[in-house]
């Protein structure tokens, strides 16, 4: 099954980065567009809907229970998620949720497809840590220290995963739960526009 996804080429010549916009749980390709053109002014877009039905919402990936992940299936989803997007260069994958493990999953298992990855409300995707490669990407993750959907204690046990691979992590704590708030955007913006 293909994936149903908006895409909008650039607007502004200058600007060679790809946002790849990631919904959480019962979220849509709709969900992220917005937000996206305004973090990102003039850039591509690519937005994707999650391929998996739970209770007729859409997901990236199965889950047994809240917080505990089908891990065949989320490298399974990962996988196809690559396979869609070979091709595209200079992608930055923005998620929000079941997207920010998506986007860490993509990292994990395909950082040759991300040169970036801004995580809202992401956690740790593995029980048995992997660690590829990620010399010169850059991630930013943005978490609630009461969020209860997201734990702030997985959410930094992924944040020193992808720093002993490698990576440049930027990992801002903030005084909220699992929704977002205007630091969320004004952090991603300052984040987006020091690259």
């Amino acid at each position: 099954m293909s994936f149903q996804f908006i895409e909008e080429p650039a607007t502004n010549p200058a600007e060679t980065r790809t946002l790849l916009l990631l919904h959480g749980t019962g979220g849509t390709e709709h969900d992220l567009v917005q937000i996206g053109k305004e973090l990102l002014p003039g850039a591509a877009i690519i937005s994707p809907r999650g391929k998996v039905n739970e209770h007729g919402m859409s997901r990236w990936f199965r889950r047994f229970a809240e917080g505990v992940f089908d891990e065949q299936d989320m490298r399974r989803q990962a996988d196809d998620l690559a396979e869609f997007l070979k091709g595209r260069e200079n992608l930055i994958a923005l998620g929000y949720s079941n997207g920010a493990n998506m986007g860490a999953a993509l990292m994990t298992f395909h950082p040759e497809i991300l040169s970036g990855l801004i995580m809202w409300r992401g956690m740790n995707i593995l029980q048995a840590p992997i660690k590829p490669d990620l010399t010169g990407k850059r991630i930013l993750m943005n978490n609630g220290i009461v969020d209860q959907m997201g734990p702030i204690e997985s959410a930094r046990q992924q944040a020193e995963i992808f720093r002993e691979s490698g990576a440049n992590v930027t990992a801002n704590e903030l005084g909220t739960g699992h929704g977002l708030t205007q630091a969320d955007f004004s952090l991603t913006h300052e984040w987006l526009a020091s690259s």
